[in-house]
Formats: C-alpha cells, sequence, structure tokens
C-alpha cells in the first residue's frame, strides 16, 4: 500500500492543476509500477509513505539554501528518508517504510513549463516521477546515473501519455 499524504500551501495550485491529487497518485504508481527498486520496496513491506507538500517559491527557497545551501527556488525538493551518510539503503522488510517528502514550487514548475512550452500538468508529472526516483535512491550527479535517471522518467512519462521531456522543442 502506497500512502501519500499531501498538503497544499498556496492556493495558486487549486487554479494551476484543480485535480492535483489524481495526477500525483497517477505518477506515483507508475513509478512503482515500472521501477525496479520501487517493486523491489513494495513487495517487501506492508506499507509505504511519501508526504508531498505543493508550496511556492518563497518557502521553496528557504528550503532550499537552509538544506542545499542555495539560496534560490527550485521546481522539486526531495527528502529521502533512505538517505544515509553510507548512502541511499533499502527499507527494513517487513516495517512499514516513510520513503521521504517531496516539496514543488507551483510559481517555478508555472515558469518552467512556460519557458519550456509544456503542459503544466506534464511538467508537474515529470518533477513527481523525478522526485519520486530521488526518494528511491536514484540520482544525476554522475553521467552514467543521470543516463539511468533519465531512461526510467523517459519511461514511465511515455507510459503516462507524456513526451519525452528531455527532448528539446524541435524535438532534437
Amino acid at each position: 500500500m502506497i500512502d501519500l499524504q499531501i498538503t497544499s500551501e498556496n492556493p495558486g495550485w487549486d487554479t494551476a492543476l484543480p485535480d492535483y491529487e489524481a495526477v500525483i497518485e497517477r505518477a506515483i504508481h507508475a513509478v512503482f509500477a515500472a521501477c525496479p527498486v520501487a517493486g523491489e520496496i513494495k513487495d517487501s513491506v506492508p506499507s509505504i509513505e511519501i508526504s508531498i507538500t505543493l508550496s511556492d517559491d518563497e518557502s521553496v527557497r528557504i528550503l532550499n539554501r537552509d538544506y542545499r545551501g542555495k539560496d534560490k527556488p527550485t521546481n522539486v525538493l526531495s527528502f529521502a528518508m533512505q538517505d544515509t551518510e553510507d548512502g541511499w539503503e533499502y527499507p527494513t522488510p517487513g516495517i512499514p517504510c516513510t520513503l521521504g517528502d517531496l516539496v514543488i514550487a507551483q510559481e517555478t514548475v508555472a515558469r518552467e513549463a512556460d519557458d519550456e512550452a509544456k503542459a503544466f500538468a506534464d511538467h508537474f508529472t515529470h518533477l513527481i516521477v523525478h522526485g519520486t526516483l530521488h526518494l528511491l535512491g536514484y540520482d544525476h550527479i554522475e553521467d552514467d546515473e543521470a543516463e539511468e535517471m533519465e531512461g526510467l522518467e523517459i519511461n514511465i512519462l511515455n507510459d503516462l501519455g507524456i513526451k519525452n521531456p528531455y527532448l528539446l522543442p524541435d524535438g532534437d
């Protein structure tokens, strides 16, 4: 069972994407259906909790400053509970798992979607997929890690009917 705790702190979300809860659920379930690590976790624990906070640029800027040392807003922040000093660790089998938290800035998502000529819902879905993969231990710091993570994102989004988010607007 995947238990999603969804909180909207910004009324702009209701206007930008009134059905955000359904979009989030669909995206996260697609990750768990397509990602091998997610499937292994889902099969080994009785429940998985993910918290999603729909926020604004100012709140995300503060979190980004305090936790990442970057004093600017960003689209999505992921706080993985399975991250340790030694790296990411699988949850303990048989024990409920709190996978982590996602915090998303509505204004940044809207700005990026507009700049990249993408539908807001599609870009938001991509960020939910991207953030959830971070909660599952995926990263894009090294080239090979980025290639693996982006490949998963492209496949998951394709399953959801969303085109490759890494293609340039002219299709290259």
